[in-house]
């Protein structure tokens, strides 16, 4: 099934979402799971610590038992080296394990106990080797046998013994956690790189295949546009036949219209003379008073006939130039294009300057504001457009203001130029902004003669150069005239197969 772009960037987008949120499921639970070992570590810290003070003390206590009754037996005096070495780190062994089980306020009550014995038993032991030292040892013996030492001393092991199993219990349960998020955490990471590796894959198999069917899309396109060239080359060769035929057509119509035309120019003349002949010979007669008939015929000699001359004149006239804007547009377009290096800026000079005296005796005035050098195009093509832009803006000027033209021309991009010529003269109607440029129309009153052929043959010769014509107006404040043309004519010739 052929992927479409809002296909592709849907599922896109759904790929890229679940690997976020892969993502963030992963980063998530590892944070967690790091604070989470953070706590477990501490606890297993906490632990050692609490079982390594413990059994410090365990052992400082059980080394000066030991020491001291080895001394009352032996009466040996190296057996109090131990007694000597453990004795000072009683109580700073002692500081540090309240220190450790500070968090732990359930202790305090043992603690205080485990001072106390810890109390006794270093009095009993401080006691006894005084007794012993000054030859008192069956005193000493005695106070040994009371077991009150020995009952503080089975308090503390108990104490030390309890504190040690907890420790070595959390250890062991600190330990555990740590495994289980150890394995929990390469768990969690396991899937989310499964997961993050199969949208990686599914986003790589999306853009292959939509790359591929791209691929597919512009060697067809490639195609269809090869074949639609030619295809438009062919169609444009044809109607570039057709054209011609029409053109052809139409100069051998208007040429032979032309023909029985001057005949009836001809003709008229001639019966124009005989009916002055008539009117004469009727003015020297004497008309019998009840002669209706001859009344008649000098009325038709004096005004019927003269009149319909006319009438065939005037008819005759605007045939024969209906006839020759024919023949003039399809001259137009039989005429070779000659393209060439123009300088427009020139041209529009020129066209100006063919105006001025026009415009300076109404007080009005024409600006020339042309970025655009040399264009390769049919000069008497431009020159023609031109001044027919301009002449048509001093025809149609308003009279109850000066004439203001101007002729503009700039770079459009796909290298083309346009060229605007903008007056403020009477305007064009809405409804007939097209309709100007058709054969034989004209918009609004018509104080000036013409046959509508004017633009018709601006946009029939911009055209031919590879362009086109429009405009913009409002009625009662001005026109203006866009042309847009290639730069260079002899590309739109090539590329037309002309």
């Amino acid at each position: 099934m052929p992927i479409t772009s809002q296909t592709f960037v849907r599922s896109t987008a759904l790929l890229l979402l679940v690997g976020l949120l892969a993502l963030l499921t992963i980063i998530g639970t590892t944070l967690w799971l790091v604070e989470r070992t953070q706590v477990y570590f501490n606890e297993v810290i906490e632990a050692r610590d609490v079982r390594t003070a413990a059994v410090d003390l365990r052992a400082l206590l059980q080394d000066a038992e030991a020491s001291q009754r080895g001394y009352i037996i032996t009466l040996e005096p190296e057996y109090l080296d131990p007694y000597r070495e453990a004795l000072p780190q009683v109580g700073e062994t002692l500081l540090n394990l309240e220190a450790v089980l500070a968090g732990h306020p359930e202790a305090a009550q043992s603690l205080q106990q485990l001072r106390r014995d810890i109390a006794i038993k270093l009095d009993e032991m401080a006691h006894t080797l005084d007794l012993t030292e000054q030859g008192r040892r069956a005193e000493a013996v005695l106070i040994v046998r009371t077991d009150a030492g020995k009952e503080a001393m089975d308090r503390s092991q108990a104490f030390f013994s309890a504190l040690i199993g907890a420790a070595d219990q959390r250890l062991t349960e600190g330990v555990e956690s740590q495994r289980n998020t150890a394995n929990l955490l390469r768990i969690v990471s396991l899937a989310g790189g499964l997961v993050i590796l199969a949208v990686i894959a599914g986003a790589i198999w999306a853009v292959l295949n939509y790359t591929r069917e791209l691929a597919a899309a512009r060697r067809a396109t490639e195609e269809a546009n090869s074949s639609l060239e030619e295809r438009v080359r062919e169609r444009t060769s044809d109607l570039g036949k057709a054209n011609e035929e029409i053109q052809r057509f139409a100069y051998i119509v208007t040429h032979d219209l032309r023909a029985p035309l001057v005949n009836i120019m001809g003709f008229t003349s001639e019966l124009e003379t005989s009916v002055e002949a008539v009117k004469s010979y009727m003015d020297t007669q004497s008309a019998p008073e009840d002669d209706a008939v001859f009344a008649e015929a000098r009325t038709a000699a004096a005004e019927d006939l003269p009149e319909a001359i006319s009438f065939i004149r005037a008819a005759t006239r605007k045939m024969d130039g209906l006839i020759n804007a024919i023949l003039k547009i399809s001259r137009e377009g039989r005429r070779l294009l000659k393209p060439e290096p123009v300088d427009l800026a020139e041209i529009a000079e020129n066209s100006a300057a063919a105006l001025h005296h026009q415009l300076a005796e109404s007080g009005g005035e024409i600006s020339i504001d042309v970025r655009v050098r040399n264009i390769v195009t049919d000069k008497l093509s431009i020159e023609q457009v031109l001044g027919n832009m301009v002449d048509n803006a001093v025809k149609y000027q308003d009279t109850e203001r000066p004439l203001r033209i101007a002729i503009r021309g700039r770079h459009l991009p796909a290298n083309r130029v346009l060229i605007e010529v903008e007056d403020n003269g009477r305007g064009i109607a809405e409804t007939d902004h097209e309709r100007v440029f058709e054969l034989f129309r004209r918009s609004g009153s018509q104080t000036h003669p013409g046959e509508g052929i004017g633009l018709a043959h601006v946009r029939t010769m911009v055209r031919s150069l590879g362009g086109d014509v429009t405009l913009t107006s409002v009625l009662g404040r001005g026109t203006t005239f866009n042309i847009n043309l290639p730069r260079d004519l002899r590309s739109y010739l090539g590329s037309s197969g002309t």
